[in-house]
């Protein structure tokens, strides 16, 4: 199993190779856009594991390397995994602590779906020695793409910048009451990343006049909580984002290029301003 680093765009949204666990566009500025549940897809002998319910992926990050695209055109890195978080979960620490002790939230290999209904059949839930494996196989090598990234770029330039990229459905009663705001940024209560650029990216968000909140329900999850060091020059935020305003939330969860457009120009809008206070 390998993660492979992209140079082509023919190579970017070519058809998954066997073996292949995920891709690094090879950018040329102090910017790495990571997304981890971006992956709507499972190894066939996983797949047949699921419950119905958990067939078609709905707690996937849909189309989020899409809504993105324009982020590689301003020269980021931009790192994307093939493989559903129901087969093991990026965004949640090797040993499984919670993110949010006494909330329910879903774990490193989720059991339940967003909606409560199971993820596996019953009875074929992942056994540990599975999940070290599928640490070892899948989650180790996004885990070393995201810190040599860093670490390189942090090499070459005094600041470096961490965007995480997530998106989920805007009433997910599970997690919390009434409708998200549309933006939701979280910088783990500003231990993340500089004041100032917490500051700068709140503010532009005002500008834009964006239905937004700053450190709410989402803080930021383990990937931003983890390389966010501020003190070293490595700042991570991450933004969660409702997909009503880029896509259709029901199946069969419909790319919507209207609305699409004009959140991405609102996202590159953030990620211009933060590359501005990057120097």
């Amino acid at each position: 199993m390998s993660l492979v680093c992209i140079e082509r765009e023919a190579d970017w949204w070519a058809p998954w190779r066997e073996g292949e666990t995920a891709r690094l566009w090879q950018g040329r500025i102090p910017l790495l856009l990571s997304l981890p549940h971006d992956g709507a897809e499972l190894p066939p002998a996983e797949a047949a594991r699921l419950d119905p319910g958990a067939a078609d992926f709905p707690d996937t990050d849909w189309h989020v390397s899409r809504l993105y695209d324009f982020a590689r055109e301003m020269g980021a890195y931009v790192l994307r995994p093939r493989y559903s978080r129901y087969l093991i979960d990026l965004n949640r620490p090797a040993d499984g602590a919670a993110l949010y002790p006494g909330r329910t939230e879903t774990g490193l290999c989720p059991l339940q779906r967003f909606d409560g209904g199971p993820v596996w059949r019953d009875g074929m839930a992942p056994t540990a020695n599975e999940i070290a494996a599928r640490l070892e196989r899948y989650w180790q090598p996004y885990h070393r793409a995201l810190r040599d990234t860093l670490d390189s770029l942090r090499a070459q330039h005094a600041r470096v910048l961490l965007w995480d990229g997530h998106s989920i459905r805007g009433h997910c009663p599970m997690f919390f009451d009434g409708k998200l705001p549309d933006y939701n940024l979280g910088t783990a209560d500003g231990r993340s990343c500089a004041a100032e650029l917490r500051q700068a990216l709140a503010e532009c968000m005002a500008t834009l006049a964006l239905d937004h909140v700053l450190d709410g329900r989402f803080k930021g999850g383990h990937i931003t909580r983890h390389y966010g060091q501020p003190e070293r020059g490595i700042h991570a935020v991450q933004m969660e984002l409702v997909q009503s305003t880029y896509m259709d939330e029901a199946p069969p969860y419909a790319y919507a290029p209207d609305r699409a457009g004009i959140t991405a120009a609102a996202l590159r809008a953030l990620l211009a301003r933060a590359l501005e206070w990057l120097g």
